[in-house]
């Protein structure tokens, strides 16, 4: 009897045991994004699990008690929580990580065509997400990418402002600006595509500096821009109203659009935007012709994803973008009957298809992809004459003109995988691709036309050697068949990454690039200079440019559970041969002509330093400083009569940025930034009232200060929150003071701030 009673009490005592135990879930997020592959301990690795693609994470049989869930991984900086479990219930424990982020080890794809960690990388892959171009309060990606160590956005047109990217102090033409990995991006959208994508429809911007030829063709010798649009991952809304008043006289209102559907099965969705804009003219001086152009801009979009199985994909997305853009003299009359104007009507389509199926346990992924643009363009530049027979000719022939583009892109791209490549790893990449870009441009009135179809053959391979867990080779060549060029083209790449324990990074690259004989985004812009019109034209010789890129740099990161700091220093260095320049060639009978010729070699060299730190997760700062020299080996004639200058123009030796994004609580955020533009050469010629000579110009320097702040109201009964936000932009009315005037004025003759002092409010619905 006394040994049933024992037994008894055992197995008692062992189902009392059994019954003080709970269960510890929760899921992570980021941005209300789940995040996977997180490391979750519990009590200093008593237990450990990892979050599944939900995000999902769970302890059983946690015994009563206070305990300490800790979440670690590679893109996060160190988070714990407390829990007491007081009975066998399920206690939830989630982990909001938006604010948790170093964003050290983002995945990026841009440097190497396949995703790699950004640490990782061999080549440095800087990025800009959606969550910074919303707090500095950005309309476009032309407003976004100054915010990028080496890069600047400047304006140059007084009248109608079009935007030229400059990457390391090469100018827009040696810049490949891509979409969704695609180089969709027209020599007619290089003039105002910049301004015509709204920043919603943007998910993260990926720069690569530095010659990329080897991977993605022509025109990316200074480096590329990879624009990618947002994909969906939740059912989400957004809409932002903002309205802007420039320097008290001049409106601007934006109002955008976001929504995101994800079935159940979480295999298929779609995320939409839609941007409008409307900007009235700005006069800075009185004059009654712009120096900022009316805009109206309606743009819809969509990405879709459907995943048929668990290793295959297909992606496709398709975009609108309209826009009226009118500047110069400020007036209800048609554009013809203006004193002098620029009237630009487009309508541009974008598209997209891909489809990737993984296999061999995952170590191989074939990928095909197309992608299109289709741009038709109206347009008017011209000047109301003074002579009665002038005039007579210009009503009965105004100089109105016709532009279309279309830019066809299809390929394949294989990827394979190997696990024991001489006691490392190989991912080895081959694919070959077909472009071809159609521009056509035309102003009858002035003899001016350019009919260029641009057909690119590219083939390339690459290899990605982890040698040693600490040193990555990667190595790779692209061959091109450009019909503008006779020969073959092969672009080599080299690129060493060594780690030094897991904070720091050296970098080491190599490699070269080409541009075709082609027509870029500013050839095809008019301008007005001397009481006419200046225009570009071709040498019947012009040949292929040639480049060759160096580039060095240290980058080093410390992170601890409270802080992360950290800088890169990169050293560059880029020789052009057989540089194409525009060289002055006089006037004809509409105005100022450019003859684009091969001059000589050219040499880009610099420095580049980045810093940035978080400080308890509430302070972010981020700041980028280039110092440079831009130079001819022989000197260029800008202006018929002025003495030539080796420098590049519009190529200021310093220039730079910096921010800070102050978070204190939940609701309320804040933004300071800073962009300064040094002196730079820019011609200036005669023509107007106050400029009676041709020179050249040494600008003074800017100091651009901008500012946010937005407070944030959550309201779990309406299911979504709300955001109320303002600030000052140009804060201190940095802005150039000595725009020419009246309609015979110099339109090239634009530098600084892209606009004055303006102030901004706005609201946000999200969920």
């Amino acid at each position: 009897m006394k040994k049933y009673i024992f037994l008894v009490l055992i197995l008692l005592s062992f189902t009392a045991f059994s019954q003080n135990k709970g269960t510890i879930s929760g899921v992570i997020s980021i941005d209300s994004d789940k995040i996977a592959a997180l490391k979750i301990t519990l009590n200093n690795d008593q237990l450990t699990t990892y979050s599944d693609a939900n995000g999902f994470y769970e302890f059983k049989d946690v015994p009563f008690g206070t305990h300490k869930i800790t979440v670690s991984g590679m893109a996060i900086q160190t988070t714990k929580k407390s829990v007491t479990v007081k009975n066998e219930e399920s206690y939830s424990v989630d982990f909001d990580l938006t604010n948790f982020q170093n964003n050290l080890n983002e995945v990026v794809v841009t440097g190497t065509k396949t995703f790699k960690r950004k640490t990782e990388s061999p080549v440095i892959v800087n990025i800009l997400n959606s969550k910074m171009l919303d707090n500095l309060q950005v309309c476009n990606l032309s407003e976004g990418l100054k915010f990028q160590p080496g890069l600047r956005v400047e304006t140059d047109c007084q009248t109608c402002n079009y935007t030229q990217l400059r990457m390391n102090g090469l100018a827009g033409g040696y810049s490949q600006i891509l979409i969704n990995g695609r180089p969709i991006f027209s020599p007619l959208m290089g003039l105002y595509g910049m301004e015509q994508l709204p920043v919603n429809m943007i998910e993260r911007i990926e720069v690569v500096r530095g010659g990329g030829s080897s991977l993605y063709g022509s025109s990316a010798i200074g480096g590329t821009v990879n624009v990618i649009t947002k994909i969906p991952k939740r059912d989400a809304f957004e809409i932002n109203s903002t309205y802007y008043n420039i320097n008290g006289k001049s409106n601007d209102y934006n109002l955008n659009g976001n929504a995101t559907l994800v079935n159940e099965n979480k295999n298929a969705g779609v995320s939409l935007f839609m941007s409008h804009r409307e900007r009235e003219h700005y006069d800075a001086n009185g004059d009654n012709f712009s120096e900022i152009p009316l805009i109206e801009n309606n743009s819809v979009g969509a990405n879709f994803f459907f995943l048929p199985t668990e290793n295959q994909k297909i992606e496709m997305s398709i975009s609108n973008l309209n826009e009226y853009r009118f500047g110069g003299e400020i007036t209800d009359k048609p554009a013809y009957l203006t004193q002098q104007s620029e009237e630009r009507k487009h309508k541009i389509w974008l598209g997209s298809l891909d489809y990737q199926i993984n296999f061999n346990d995952d170590k191989s992924s074939l990928i095909a992809y197309g992608a299109w643009q289709n741009t038709d363009r109206k347009h008017y530049t011209g000047i109301f004459p003074d002579e009665p027979a002038e005039i007579e000719n210009h009503l009965i022939n105004p100089p109105y003109g016709i532009s279309t583009t279309q830019t066809l892109q299809g390929g394949l791209q294989f990827n394979h995988k190997l696990n024991d490549f001489l006691k490392g790893t190989n991912v080895l990449t081959f694919g070959t691709e077909y472009i071809s870009d159609k521009v056509f441009d035309e102003i009858t009135a002035y003899n001016y036309l350019v009919d260029q179809h641009t057909k690119d053959f590219g083939t390339f391979i690459q290899s990605d050697w982890a040698i040693l867990p600490s040193l990555d080779l990667l190595s790779g060549a692209r061959l091109d068949k450009h019909n503008l060029v006779d020969k073959v083209i092969v672009s080599p790449r080299l690129a060493l990454l060594y780690k030094y324990k897991s904070e720091t990074q050296f970098r080491l690259s190599y490699g070269t690039g080409f541009r075709a004989p082609q027509a870029f985004d500013t050839d095809l812009h008019i301008a007005f200079s001397g009481g006419g019109i200046s225009r570009v034209i071709y040498d019947p010789n012009l040949k292929e440019e040639r480049s060759k890129s160096f580039s060095g740099s240290i980058n080093y990161d410390k992170a601890t559970e409270n802080f992360i700091a950290g800088f890169t220093l990169e050293g560059f260095y880029t020789r052009l041969k057989d540089a194409f320049v525009l060289e002055n060639i006089g006037e004809d009978e509409f105005g100022e002509v450019f003859e684009k010729q091969n001059g000589s070699d050219a040499i880009v060299k610099g420095i580049t330093l980045e810093l940035r730190a978080n400080f308890n997760r509430k302070l972010q700062l981020e700041a980028g400083y280039t110092v440079q020299t831009s130079q001819y080996a022989e000197a260029v004639t800008y202006i018929d009569g002025v003495a030539p200058t080796k420098d590049f123009l519009r190529t200021p030796n310093q220039y730079g940025f910096a921010m800070a994004t102050f978070t204190p609580t939940k609701q309320w955020n804040m933004n300071l930034n800073y962009v300064y533009t040094g002196k730079m050469k820019i011609a200036h010629f005669a023509g107007a009232p106050n400029q009676t000579v041709d020179e050249m110009v040494t600008t003074r320097a800017f100091s651009e200060l901008n500012s946010k702040v937005g407070y944030t109201i959550k309201s779990k009964k309406l299911g979504f929150d709300c955001e109320i936000y303002g600030g000052l932009k140009n804060i201190f009315n940095a802005y150039q003071s000595d725009f020419d005037l009246g309609k015979n004025r110099d339109s090239n003759y634009v530098y600084g701030p892209a606009q004055p002092r303006t102030a901004f409010i706005g609201l946000k619905l999200f969920n």
